[in-house]
């Protein structure tokens, strides 16, 4: 037998320079300097100039560290809406932007200080603001070369910051805006404020943490007056979690509708086992002696769990009987006093009450200087009477609709300091706040309990300071008031995102905007500026309080309302969101843009002695101009006269010297970037903001916000949020827990298209999973949408033609073209709608399942054996070319480098795959319920192929006789037509319910391996071949 003929050479293989092996990290640098030497956004621009524009506004992250990976997450996002709306033929340009002022940034420079070991207050302010401004450019152009190396394309030469001074001067003269309008004023009310930062906090700024040992105490206030006799000498019990409040108590708040009751400990019980038992006894008895023969105050619904802390803090069973029960409204005029009261006098012994502690317009807030709680005579004791006053101060009963039976006593201590709640309720019967807590946390020096003199002072926050054994209990303790404490108490407590300190509300003076408040009445803004925000001010100004809550008669439109109904209009994706921040902005109290820090824009007003401020256009437009030459520094001291001008005596006024909210700055960019003809390629308004879910209560409310009280509408016209990236287990990602996941050491790693597929393949409207393991699928993933390019770019080597060049299409051809049709509508859909997870999954299953597992599987024999002339090889590799420049658009907003290097492989000096447009694709239809029966009989074929081939009864499908069922194949496919698609030897039909397999007994040809019927021995060719290979032997 002769050696037969190899055959290798004459098959026609893929050829490509395409590699395998990606070498991300190494390729996309150098495509990225490529882009920028060429001037590729420059380009974009100019290449879709005058179509209609698409503006999606960027949502500016802090400039205080590097990328991590929900940076990375959101600004892909963002650059695949930009790069899917450009390629759609939209003008999508996208100018990035930060966010340079506040905390976080303060905060970072103050940690370099406090590693010199020195304080801010030893620099001047101008110097500080001028470190915090470094401090944050390092950061933009850190995180703008780390983003430029995601492959995020934008204006990166001429981004936004609120810290330039031209959007300085936007920021004043927005807020000009509502104070012109008489849209602002100055009250007390508890914000959120920590103590650690020494400033007011936006709801923004705040996280809220799990806690497990949070303090908790039972307190008795004695009943001195009620309607209900029995109650006098009673015992009112209040519970708290925030020991800190009880010495700022004011009142106390009944449920109109609970039931209470009058209950009193007669005695304990022995309880447990073993030890010495009448020792425990003995101590049980000593600590149950000051609640035994006392009556308490309590919801009766509570006496369980009230009991069980009884039994805790005494260490045995307390024995209590009931004796009467009230409804909560014949509480009304009941009075208590304060428990620390007779402990106080006692230590300052032979004095009186005196006359009653003037609250706020007595003691302002902070105060430390003797006169404020001195008498006309200037005695120590008349300053200590006037001071303790406050504690025998009568403590009313209010009823309050807020106090349930959820937990506690169903009594609540009231402290209009700290509390909303309680603020409220004190205010509406004439009990106004106190200022107790100075901006450290602190009591103040004058303060009675816990005050300056008492060497045990700490910040309220301090937990020592709120321990059972702390100074407030043991006051408590001392005063026989304290029923139980103890520090195991579970819930979710507040503290600022950025020192992780805890977090207060505190009553302070702040500048508001009224949400409630009728802005129908405003004087007119500028033409095309909407209605503009209210009239002035109608409430009474006093020292203490420059303006209270103003006036809410007005019947026209508040700025609730129209940011209400503004929600309604917008278009929220996913639409949760609309609910959310619905809930958020319909019940939300005033908006507070103070803050009492140095580095941001200043609330640049005069305020007058009464607490109004000064209206002046002309003034206002001095001190715009000022902050547009000379940034934040300008609201200056020293040029209080040149901005007055000499229309107003300095001497009549007070420049404020808190800043404006970041938020507040967040909300304004609109108006810095969209309007400020800066960009021309922008305008205003946006059709999208895109940022995580978070910003509902921070940038998407505050522009909200902003742009309805000084345009009668938001900004946007779309709202786009994603979840939280969470660690792969589900939990939050912290640098403690070691579970975080740096983007620059993935790019490093992997490559910046990995990144950009795993950001776009997870469903980032939810909270979403990022890890090792999770990456090495995205790049499983990745390795398959390269190996179908590679295919593409091997199987069209030298091809050129195109549709009219080829004869009569096979069946098979078309419904891929049907395929591919209805994949652009569906993914032009995904585009559309920014279902980006969609997207990609519409893209990965195209080429994995319809292409690689089926189009291509079938016919890279047609590609490989058929000759040059072949209709049918022909009309793949035509096919094949329309997939490739349709899928290399598809591809090319989500992985950004890899779709450059697919386009230029084949098309060296064909530009930039990002410069074209979404593909034209033909619209060819097809018999889809057909195909589907057969692509299932095709796949109960390989499942029934694979028993032979784990078996090595056969090495693969083409050795394989296959007998299907008659019934399970669709019309119009001839044996031949089910062999060619299976890749089988043979197919025959047969009235059998299942698929049979068996061994072929046909030679094998030796060039196309298949097992057929015109091959007589193994290495000869088939009648397929062989003219093919005569035709290749006489071109050589």
């Amino acid at each position: 037998m002769s050696e037969k003929r190899d055959y290798r050479d004459t098959v026609f293989l893929p050829k490509t320079d395409f590699p395998m092996k990606a070498g991300l990290p190494a390729k996309e640098p150098k495509i990225a300097a490529r882009w920028e030497e060429e001037g590729l956004y420059r380009q974009m621009r100019e290449a879709r100039a005058g179509r209609e524009k698409f503006i999606l506004h960027d949502g500016p992250p802090y400039a205080n560290g590097d990328m991590h990976i929900g940076h990375a997450l959101n600004h892909t996002l963002k650059d695949m809406v930009c790069r899917t709306q450009n390629l759609m033929g939209k003008d999508a340009p996208y100018v990035p932007g930060w966010d340079c002022h506040g905390l976080p940034i303060e905060w970072k420079v103050e940690e370099q200080y406090r590693k010199k070991k020195r304080s801010k207050n030893e620099v001047q302010p101008k110097e500080f603001r001028a470190e915090c401004r470094a401090y944050a450019q390092k950061w933009v152009d850190v995180q703008r070369e780390q983003l430029k190396r995601l492959g995020i394309m934008g204006d990166w030469d001429n981004p936004y910051l609120t810290m330039q001074f031209e959007s300085e001067a936007t920021i004043v003269a927005e807020l000009m805006k509502f104070a012109e309008a008489g849209n602002l004023y100055r009250g007390s009310k508890p914000v959120m404020w920590s103590p650690v930062e020494e400033t007011a906090l936006a709801e923004a700024e705040v996280e809220y943490e799990n806690l497990t040992d949070s303090p908790q105490i039972d307190v008795a206030f004695e009943i001195v007056e009620s309607p209900i006799e029995e109650l006098v000498g009673a015992h009112a019990v209040v519970w708290t979690t925030t020991p800190w409040t009880i010495p700022v108590n004011q009142a106390l708040a009944y449920g109109p509708e609970v039931s209470y009751g009058i209950v009193e400990p007669t005695g304990i019980s022995r309880t447990g086992r073993g030890g010495d038992r009448e020792k425990d006894m003995a101590d049980a008895w000593n600590r149950a002696s000051h609640i035994l023969g006392k009556r308490f105050l309590i919801a009766t619904s509570l006496l369980p769990e009230f009991q069980k802390r009884l039994d805790a803090a005494v260490g045995a069973t307390v024995l209590i009987t009931g004796t009467s029960r009230h409804r909560g409204s014949d509480l009304a005029g009941t009075v208590a006093r304060h428990p620390i009261y007779d402990l106080l006098k006692n230590r300052q012994p032979g004095l009186d009450p005196g006359q009653g502690f003037s609250s706020s317009s007595d003691t302002p807030e902070g105060s430390t200087t003797p006169d404020q709680v001195r008498d006309d005579d200037g005695s120590e004791v008349a300053a200590w009477e006037k001071a303790l006053a406050f504690y025998a101060k009568p403590r009313p009963f209010l009823p309050g609709d807020f106090v349930t039976t959820d937990s506690g006593t169903g009594l609540v201590h009231m402290a209009p300091d700290h509390g909303e709640d309680d603020f409220l309720l004190c205010r509406e019967h004439g009990i106004e706040p106190v200022f107790a807590v100075m901006a450290d946390g602190r009591y103040r020096d004058d303060w009675p309990w816990l005050g300056g003199e008492d060497e045990r002072r700490r910040s309220v926050i301090n937990k020592p300071f709120n321990a059972p054994e702390g100074p407030i209990c043991s006051d408590l303790r001392e005063a026989g008031a304290l029923l139980s404490a103890s520090a195991d108490y579970e819930h979710s407590y507040p503290h600022s995102w950025r020192s992780k300190a805890k977090v207060i509300y505190r009553c302070t003076p702040q500048w508001f905007v009224p949400m409630d408040r009728d802005l129908s009445t405003a004087a007119p803004l500028p033409a095309g500026e909407g209605p503009g925000v209210g009239g002035a001010a109608t409430a009474t100004a006093t020292a203490e309080h420059p303006s209270p809550t103003p006036s809410l008669e007005g019947r026209g439109s508040t700025l609730r309302e129209i940011a209400m109904s503004e929600i309604e209009r917008v278009r929220f994706v996913p639409e949760k969101g609309r609910r959310r921040i619905g809930s958020m902005v319909e019940g939300r109290p005033d908006w507070v843009l103070s803050r009492q820090r140095a580095w941001g824009v200043p609330i640049t007003l005069f305020v007058r002695p009464d607490g109004s401020y000064l209206q002046d256009p002309d003034v206002n437009a001095r001190v715009v101009a000022a902050v547009r030459e000379d940034g934040v520094d300008a609201w200056d001291e020293a040029r209080k006269a040149e901005f007055l001008g000499r229309e107003h005596d300095p001497d009549e006024f007070e420049m404020v010297t808190d800043i404006l909210d970041v938020w507040f700055d967040s909300g304004c960019t609109h108006a810095f970037t969209l309007e400020s003809g800066r960009w021309p390629a922008l305008k205003w308004p946006a059709d999208l903001y895109l940022e995580g879910s978070d910003q509902h209560r921070g940038w998407f409310q505050s522009s909200l916000l902003e742009s309805c009280a000084t345009r009668g509408r938001a900004p946007y016209d779309q709202v786009l949020t994603h979840g939280f990236t969470m660690a792969s287990d589900g939990r939050k990602m912290s640098k403690s827990l070691g579970n975080t996941i740096d983007p620059l050491k993935v790019m490093e790693q992997y490559g910046a298209d990995i990144i950009r597929l795993w950001a776009l393949s997870v469903d980032s409207t939810e909270d979403h999973r990022i890890g090792d393991e999770i990456l090495k699928g995205t790049g499983d993933q990745y390795r398959k949408l390269r190996n179908t390019f590679r295919y593409l770019l091997g199987a069209l080597d030298g091809f050129v033609g195109d549709m009219s060049d080829v004869g009569e299409v096979p069946e098979l051809e078309l419904y891929v073209l049907a395929l591919l049709a209805d994949l652009d509508g569906k993914l032009r859909q995904a585009a559309e709608n920014y279902d980006f997870t969609a997207y990609t999954r519409l893209l990965v299953d195209f080429c994995n399942e319809d292409l690689s597992a089926f189009y291509f599987d079938i016919r890279k024999d047609v590609l490989y054996c058929d000759g040059p002339d072949s209709v049918k090889r022909n009309a793949y590799r035509t096919v094949l070319d329309l997939l490739f420049h349709a899928l290399v658009r598809y591809a090319a907003p989500v992985l950004v480098f890899t779709a450059e290097e697919v386009w230029s492989t084949r098309y060296p000096d064909g530009g930039s795959v990002h410069l074209l447009e979404w593909p034209q694709v033909p619209g060819v239809g097809a018999d889809g319920a057909k195909w589907d029966k057969l692509r299932a009989l095709r796949e109960d074929v390989m499942e029934a192929i694979e028993p032979l081939r784990r078996d090595k009864v056969i090495r693969s499908g083409l050795e394989a006789d296959v007998v299907v069922p008659a019934a399970a194949v669709p019309e119009g496919f001839s044996d031949a037509d089910l062999a060619e698609l299976f890749i089988t030897a043979s197919v025959t039909r047969g009235d059998s319910d299942t698929v049979t397999v068996t061994r072929t007994n046909e030679s094998k040809c030796g060039r196309c391996w298949r097992l057929l019927p015109s091959v007589e021995e193994d290495g000869d060719l088939c009648d397929r071949c062989e003219p093919v290979v005569a035709q290749w032997d006489a071109a050589r």
